[in-house]
C-alpha cells in the first residue's frame, strides 16, 4: 500500500475533504492556501487564493460547483470550484471553525470561535438571496454561550445541524427555528471531528478523551465506542464496509511532556460492529489531524501535523478480509 504524497502546504493540515464523486480532494492547513487535487493520481489542480490566515475548514457542495472555506482571518468565503474565483466573502468577529453546505447546496452554515470577547455563533446564509451576502446578515444566528463549537455537520435532509462542543457535548440544532432539539454528553473532553456515514443515518465523533464514538444521527443515541490511548483528532466511516478509520496523536504543545512513543499515532482501522481494531497504517511524522474515506471505499486519505496529505489505495487483501467472530 504505497501512498501518494501530496505536498502543497507549508503548515500542518487542518482538514481534508472529498467531493461527492470522490474525483477531487480538497485540503486546507494552518497556512492561507486552499488546495484541490485529483484523487486518482495526486495531481494538483489548483489553489483558491484570498485568505490571510489559517484555514480551519472546507466543504464542497453536492454537484461540486462551489467550495466553502472558513478561516482564522475572521471570514468565510465561497468559491467557484472550477475557476477558483471568489464569489462571496462573509466577515465575522472571530475565527470560523466549521462550515458546510446543506444537502441542496443553497444554504450554508458556519460556526465561529469564542474569542476576543465574542461568543460562539452558528450562522445560516441562504445563497439564493444575494441581499444576505451583501449585507453580511445571516437569516438565522444561534448563540452558543456555554461551550464553543469545535466541529459541526449538517444532519440528514438538511433539517438540523449536529454540533460537537469543547465540553464534549453534542447538540442537534434545528435549521429552521435554531432551537436545541437533542442534547447528549457522551464525551468527557472536546469533540475534534464529526463525520456522517454515506447514507447519513449515523455519524462518528473523534474526541480528546481518547475515544471515537458512533451515534444515531436523528436521536443522537450512542451506539459504539472505539478506544485508543491517545487523543483522536479525526474519524471517518467506510461507505461500503463496516469499518471506521481513526487518526490522532498528541497535540504539538503536549509532545515535549510525554514519552516519544506516545506522540506518534498510526491510522487505525476498527470494525464498526465489534469495536475491534484490525489494522494500522504508519506514515505520518507526528499526529494525524484529518482522515477521509473515498466515496467508493477503495482508498482513504490522511492529513497530518507534518503538512503532508497521503492518499492510500487499499491492497486486495483489504477487500478479501473477513472478520473472525
Amino acid at each position: 500500500m504505497k501512498p501518494i504524497l501530496l505536498q502543497g502546504h507549508e503548515r500542518s493540515i487542518t482538514q481534508i475533504k472529498y467531493n461527492r464523486e470522490g474525483d477531487l480532494l480538497f485540503t486546507v492547513a494552518k497556512d492561507p492556501i486552499v488546495n484541490v487535487w485529483y484523487s486518482v493520481n495526486g495531481e494538483r489542480l489548483g489553489t483558491y487564493m484570498g485568505h490571510t490566515g489559517a484555514v480551519w475548514c472546507v466543504d464542497a457542495d453536492w454537484d461540486t460547483k462551489h467550495v466553502l472555506t472558513g478561516s482564522a482571518d475572521n471570514s468565510c468565503r465561497l468559491w467557484d470550484c472550477e475557476t477558483g474565483k471568489q464569489l462571496a466573502l462573509l466577515k465575522t468577529n472571530s475565527a470560523v471553525r466549521t462550515c458546510g453546505f446543506d444537502f441542496g447546496g443553497n444554504i450554508i452554515m458556519f460556526s465561529t470561535d469564542k474569542q476576543m470577547g465574542y461568543q460562539c455563533f452558528v450562522s445560516f446564509f441562504d445563497l439564493r438571496d444575494p441581499s444576505q451576502i451583501d449585507s453580511n446578515e445571516p437569516y438565522m444566528k444561534i448563540p452558543c454561550s456555554d461551550s464553543k463549537i469545535t466541529s459541526a455537520v449538517w444532519g440528514p435532509l438538511g433539517e438540523c445541524i449536529i454540533a460537537g462542543h469543547e465540553s464534549g457535548e453534542l447538540n442537534q440544532y434545528s435549521a429552521k427555528s435554531g432551537e436545541v432539539l437533542v442534547n447528549v454528553k457522551e464525551h468527557s473532553r472536546q469533540i475534534n471531528d464529526i463525520q456522517l456515514s454515506r447514507d447519513m443515518t449515523m455519524f462518528v465523533t473523534a474526541s480528546k478523551d481518547n475515544t471515537s464514538k458512533l451515534f444515531d444521527s436523528t436521536t443522537l443515541e450512542h451506539q459504539k465506542t472505539f478506544r485508543t490511548e491517545r487523543p483522536v483528532n479525526s474519524a471517518a466511516l467506510s461507505p461500503n464496509y463496516d469499518h471506521v478509520v481513526l487518526g490522532g496523536g498528541q497535540e504539538a504543545m503536549d509532545v515535549t511532556t510525554t514519552s516519544t512513543r506516545i506522540g506518534k499515532f498510526e491510522a487505525r482501522f476498527f470494525h464498526l460492529a465489534f469495536e475491534e481494531e484490525f489494522g494500522r497504517v504508519k506514515g505520518h511524522f507526528g499526529p494525524i489531524n484529518s482522515v477521509a474515506f473515498h466515496p467508493d471505499g477503495k482508498s482513504y486519505s490522511s492529513g497530518g501535523e507534518d503538512g503532508y496529505v497521503r492518499i492510500h489505495y487499499f491492497d486486495p487483501q483489504y477487500f478479501e478480509f473477513e472478520f473472525e467472530a
